[in-house]
């Protein structure tokens, strides 16, 4: 009895989820449609490539004084041996510290990111929350994030309207001018470790 009590209340919960309305914006395209963001990716790449360009010039001086190191060697004495070895070792120490200050997971990247793109994001976000409350939409899914969207009616795609609901607290590419992008929007700050190849020299000084 009490299972035929509760199929009534299972049947009209699972009809007014259905009875909800959805929608979805795209927010690659969003963010590829104002002109603000761009710059912000553009800043971000360009102060990447610069760190890098740094962090692998100061490998390729290590690994120089390590060759040279390892041609007089046999010529030192003990304690001269020792001392370029301890300054190749801190110079290799410096080298890291710097690539995780700059590319780390709190580093001067991710400080510059959060200071640029977060305050972009966060008024798209308010954007897709007025558009969703004035059309009395329940849930809003994300096409360009993790969830796997199979099929999807553009009628339901509130993307526009959120551009044009950002378009009052910041510019935006005008609706007639706006493409859709055909792959994802660039990430700034991935680069890989160099220093591979100096660690496995290093390693052999701090075996010895």
């Amino acid at each position: 009895m009490k299972k035929l009590f509760l199929l009534p209340i299972a049947l009209l919960l699972g009809l007014s989820l259905f009875s909800q309305k959805y929608a979805y914006v795209d927010t690659e395209y969003i963010l590829s449609n104002i002109p603000e963001y761009s710059d912000a990716q553009d800043i971000l790449d360009e102060m990447a490539l610069k760190w890098q360009k740094e962090i692998e010039e100061k490998f390729v001086e290590i690994d120089k004084l390590y060759k040279d190191y390892q041609a007089e060697a046999v010529l030192l004495p003990e304690d001269m041996k020792k001392q370029r070895e301890n300054e190749i070792i801190q110079l290799e120490k410096d080298a890291k510290d710097l690539q995780k200050q700059r590319f780390g997971r709190d580093g001067d990247l991710f400080k510059k990111r959060q200071e640029l793109v977060q305050p972009i994001q966060e008024k798209v976000y308010n954007a897709i929350e007025t558009v969703a409350e004035i059309n009395n939409y329940a849930f809003v899914f994300d096409r360009a994030g993790s969830l796997s969207i199979l099929y999807a009616k553009p009628k339901f795609d509130l993307s526009d309207d959120v551009l044009d609901e950002v378009s009052s607290v910041m510019q935006t590419t005008r609706r007639e001018d706006r493409t859709k992008p055909t792959q994802t929007v660039r990430s700034s700050g991935q680069q890989k470790d160099n220093s591979q190849g100096v660690n496995n020299m290093i390693n052999k000084m701090k075996d010895k």
